[in-house]
């Protein structure tokens, strides 16, 4: 099941890369920009992402949580086209460092591209799985990720890793989804709704439990907000089969919301 549900992510979002059409989850193509902001994005941070970088898959700014400073080593655990890894990269400077994994050929291959036109050399793109990190221990500073760990099956095998290569004091700053209470079944096993970020989700207790295991400490989630991840109204093939799961009552707020999830090694 973890192996089928892995396939379909990394094709749906391969195609994603390709498209910037179809999220599911957040808002592509020219609407990226007002989404970004409605999350926690500022017009400044904007302007520092190279186009085609931003494909409306997040859920929040981890990069201004993370409060990142000049030299520093940032990982970016699901980097896609690079969008924070970029705004990371300018905030670190040119005496720090930034690594996105990715497990979609496609991303990688568009994070590349984005990286290179726009000669930001702070950067490399690996292709990897996040619960099997191409990365040496104790070697990050930071750990960030916006809106991917709830798509991983095996949940506490990424912060396993995340503990594994964060040096001793290392910091996550992570923006995910999490649950408020048990999505209907109906959601629960929707392919649909694990590829676009719902499904996979789990509630905010055992979120906090799931690090614990690992070993990381001076855990907090903070609830920011209702997720706003699929409009009701929204066209998007994904987007509509999750909502009309739901039946009549068409509106994941109730189940979904955005969190900023802290914690130390």
């Amino acid at each position: 099941m973890e192996k089928s549900i892995k396939k379909i992510i990394r094709y749906a979002y391969g195609k994603i890369a390709q498209t910037q059409k179809g999220c599911g989850c957040g808002t592509c193509g020219p609407d990226a920009s007002e989404f970004a902001k409605s999350i926690g994005y500022s017009e400044n941070e904007l302007e520092v992402i190279p186009d085609g970088a931003n494909l409306g898959l997040s859920c929040g700014n981890p990069t201004a949580l993370a409060a990142l400073k000049q030299g520093e080593t940032v990982l970016d655990l699901g980097s896609g086209a690079g969008f924070d890894c970029f705004l990371a990269a300018d905030r670190v400077g040119s005496a720090g460092k930034v690594i996105g994994v990715d497990m979609t050929p496609e991303m990688i291959e568009k994070a590349r591209y984005n990286a290179e036109k726009n000669g930001i050399k702070n950067v490399e793109f690996r292709l990897g799985e996040i619960e099997n990190l191409p990365v040496a221990d104790n070697s990050v500073d930071v750990v960030i990720s916006n809106c991917v760990i709830n798509l991983s099956p095996e949940k506490q095998k990424v912060f396993r890793e995340i503990y594994r290569v964060l040096k001793p004091g290392g910091r996550i700053a992570i923006s995910d989804i999490a649950l408020k209470k048990q999505l209907p079944d109906k959601i629960r096993e929707s392919i649909f709704a694990y590829v676009g970020c719902v499904s996979g989700a789990i509630l905010i207790d055992d979120y906090i439990k799931t690090m614990e295991l690992t070993g990381l400490k001076h855990i907090k989630i903070t609830a920011k907000q209702a997720s706003g991840c699929i409009d009701p109204d929204t066209n998007d093939p994904m987007g509509r089969a999750i909502l009309d799961s739901l039946g009549n009552n068409n509106s994941l707020e109730e189940y979904i919301v955005s969190v900023y999830v802290e914690g130390r090694k």
